[in-house]
């Protein structure tokens, strides 16, 4: 599913102006617990569900949300997004007219997967149960934030729980302005193979950072081709062991700070390295954005859906 739409975006001092009730986000949110989120595209609910600020989806315990001080940047809980009226459907059960919704493949205390459009078998979305916006929400680099990409990873491997049925696996979520939902949402998608083995060039060269602090350094802004007839477009790389870590965070703090950059134009793609064993326990972690030379906000140049 492809994420186009016009939207006011959120000024790097609004961002920061913000910062200042972090403490209370995450003394609000709770416990940390594990949580990510995908969603399709459904049908817009038009009226509001009796419980508009869901914390608890059914037998569940509490999930990590944005305080309320933070509803101006990441959105309110009675906000009539189709995504966020999806994922309270399936956290809720309340049907919207007319009396269908969309297909819940996983629902959990802290994010729901459904499918994207169009359906096929490597094109999902782990969207959060909790109303957050986009990766311009604050709360997000907190250590309050449930650790969505790790739980998209879990469900979209081989054995996962919505596995992506394709030889190799991309996780991505688009910048405000290039995207058409604005609930948060990580695509579970297919990435092509001639990236894959880029990204493994590119390892073998030395050219992708190690360490987060290395992230936004010139030397790991590398070009990496799009589909054909596209061109190449450039991408910050970082590999990681794992997945424990907050990216969102990590890309505030290595990226987006020093450089004196807006989260919310930022894309951010997780690209696990595959070999014909499978999978070899490391992750390609590219950034991007329009202040690079040949940079860009989306993450659909490189996902496969369809």
């Amino acid at each position: 599913m492809n994420d186009h739409k016009n939207s006011n975006e959120v000024s790097r001092r609004q961002f920061v102006a913000f910062s200042g009730v972090i403490g209370a986000a995450t003394l609000l949110a709770g416990a940390g617990a594990s949580g990510s989120a995908a969603a399709a595209a459904g049908p817009v609910h038009g009226e509001p569900l009796s419980d508009p600020c869901p914390t608890s989806p059914p037998g569940a315990g509490p999930s990590p949300c944005p305080p309320a001080q933070l509803q101006s940047v990441c959105g309110s809980p009675t906000d009539n997004d189709p995504l966020w009226n999806d994922v309270r459907y399936c956290t809720h059960g309340t049907l919207p007219p007319p009396q269908s919704g969309p297909n819940c493949l996983k629902t959990t205390p802290n994010y729901v997967v459904l499918h994207g459009k169009p359906e096929t078998q490597h094109n999902y979305l782990l969207a959060p149960s909790c109303r957050i916006t986009g990766i311009e929400c604050p709360f997000l680099t907190t250590s309050g934030a449930a650790n969505y990409w790790n739980d998209a990873w879990g469900n979209a491997r081989s054995g996962g729980s919505v596995p992506v049925q394709y030889p190799n696996i991309g996780l991505g979520i688009n910048s405000q302005n290039a995207r058409r939902f604005n609930q948060l949402h990580i695509h579970m998608a297919g990435v092509r193979a001639s990236t894959q083995r880029r990204l493994q060039e590119l390892e073998m060269m030395g050219r992708m950072a190690t360490h987060p602090a290395q992230w936004g350094a010139p030397p790991y802004q590398v070009p990496i081709s799009g589909p054909q007839g596209t061109g190449d477009r450039t991408y910050r790389v970082l590999k990681l062991p794992d997945l424990g870590q907050n990216l969102f965070m990590l890309l505030h703090r290595y990226v987006v700070v020093p450089s004196g950059l807006d989260m919310a134009n930022q894309t951010l793609i997780v690209v696990p390295k595959m070999t014909t064993a499978g999978f070899a326990g490391t992750f390609y972690v590219l950034n991007s954005d329009n202040s690079l030379h040949d940079g860009t906000s989306t993450c659909d140049y490189l996902l496969v859906y369809s």
